[in-house]
């Protein structure tokens, strides 16, 4: 019975791991089977995914644009979801920003005290104050970026109310952009066949955008010091 039970546990795991990595894939199943607790499962992802450093492949803009098709379709509620997506999204960035003010900063500097200087804190430091709002706002809307931008506010010390604003700020827009977006074209046949291709847009929009900007940033930064 003890094997059968190992045995269970073996092959429940990884269907576990795999509906969690494509939840945006499973979510009407989820909805199924966990009901009302599925708005807790989709706050944890969204926490995990903006506020770990280690779980940026956990699915964000693709399961805020489906959950809004199934909340079009009557399976969830909008106004809730929206709520779940914010919190998750405000919070997740807060434990990052946190980790990285508390945790990062002592780490890199006991690991690598010749390449972490204290020149290159200072630098970091003021490029936050700078232009770290900006830069937390637009990378709340790229993959991977969102997950390591809070964590660089936090080592380089980025003021946290100003942080917070602009936290804050992102995720509502990031929430109200993605899931309204599903919520009114999601379900539209042509859009739903080409979900992926969709989002994968997107996502180039936003981080063509980002770079241009980050360009405009470094390209006044070093007129103004060669000036």
């Amino acid at each position: 019975m003890a094997g059968a039970g190992a045995h269970s546990y073996e092959t429940m795991l990884p269907g576990l791991i795999d509906l969690l990595l494509h939840l945006d894939q499973n979510l009407p199943l989820v909805i199924q089977e966990y009901g009302v607790v599925t708005y807790l499962i989709l706050f944890l992802i969204i926490f995990l995914e903006t506020g770990l450093v280690v779980t940026p492949f956990l699915p964000g803009d693709s399961l805020l644009f489906v959950s809004g098709a199934v909340a079009a379709a009557g399976h969830l509620d909008l106004f809730l979801l929206l709520a779940t997506f914010i919190a998750g999204a405000i919070l997740g960035d807060t434990a990052n920003y946190w980790i990285g003010n508390y945790l990062g900063l002592r780490v890199l500097q006991r690991r690598f005290p010749l390449i972490v200087r204290q020149e290159y804190i200072d630098r970091t430091y003021n490029f936050f104050e700078h232009y770290g709002g900006l830069a937390i706002f637009i990378a709340r809307f790229v993959p991977l970026v969102r997950t390591f931008a809070p964590f660089l506010a936090g080592v380089g010390t980025m003021c946290y109310r100003r942080f917070l604003l602009y936290n804050v700020v992102g995720a509502v827009a990031w929430a109200l952009v993605l899931v309204l977006g599903g919520y009114f074209i999601g379900t539209v046949p042509v859009v739903n066949e080409h979900l992926d291709l969709l989002i994968y847009a997107v996502i180039a929009l936003t981080a063509g955008s980002l770079i241009f900007i980050l360009y405009r940033v470094v390209h006044g930064f070093y007129a103004r010091r060669a000036g």
